[in-house]
């Protein structure tokens, strides 16, 4: 059976939790139209993690990626649209390393554009009731440098697999240590992951969506 890869971090920062992990891990063995959801755990760790990911796709073999990771400014479920050649930290990741203008993949691209139809997604969700937008940036911490690998790799070894990036609030139980941050519970988020996969299996790439690179 066709495999959906779904891809959430460890917690980070000091927080006991990563609702990204705690959201993709429930949908694990869950099948949608003739698909399975394979759900892997990624270190929040720079050059580790595209390793992990690395290993995972060559596990399940994967028609569509889509990582997941938190993002704690975000109100919304937000699809990201372009990954950046950026490694610039602004806390150490759970490795102690703190890269500083240097890129993701040496002589790489500049940037790469989602390969999921991250418009389709967004509306399908807002349509079921669920905040989503899009994203025009990813950061330039361990969550982009994860989005960008994944689409180095498919530049360069798997043409056929699309991927995509989805940013997440916090979880409620997170949010109440940060006084003012947006929330969202994580059944909510596993509901949208659900719309997001049936929507990556019914719908191609966005007609107006970019495809390929930024030089």
């Amino acid at each position: 059976m066709p495999t959906i890869l779904l891809t959430g971090f460890e917690p980070f920062g000091g927080e006991a939790v990563n609702p990204s992990w705690e959201a993709v891990r429930r949908l694990d063995g869950w099948e949608c139209r003739g698909h399975r959801v394979a759900a892997r755990l990624m270190p929040c760790v720079f050059g580790a993690s595209l390793d992990a990911l690395d290993r995972a796709v060559a596990e399940t073999d994967p028609v569509a990626l889509l990582a997941v990771g938190q993002a704690q400014s975000r109100a919304e479920l937000s699809l990201e649209r372009v990954a950046v050649n950026l490694d610039d930290a602004r806390i150490p990741d759970t490795a102690g390393n703190r890269p500083v203008d240097a890129p993701v993949v040496a002589g790489g691209p500049a940037a790469y554009f989602a390969s999921l139809p991250v418009k389709a997604i967004a509306a399908a969700l807002r349509d079921a009731g669920i905040p989503a937008g899009l994203s025009h940036s990813a950061g330039s911490f361990v969550c982009n440098h994860l989005f960008y690998g994944a689409c180095h790799l498919r530049a360069v070894r798997r043409p056929a697999l699309r991927v995509g990036f989805l940013h997440i609030p916090l979880a409620p139980e997170q949010a109440v240590r940060h006084p003012g941050v947006p929330s969202m519970a994580i059944e909510q988020v596993v509901a949208g992951l659900r719309i997001a996969v049936e929507t990556i299996l019914t719908t191609a790439e966005d007609r107006h969506e970019p495809a390929g690179t930024l030089e």
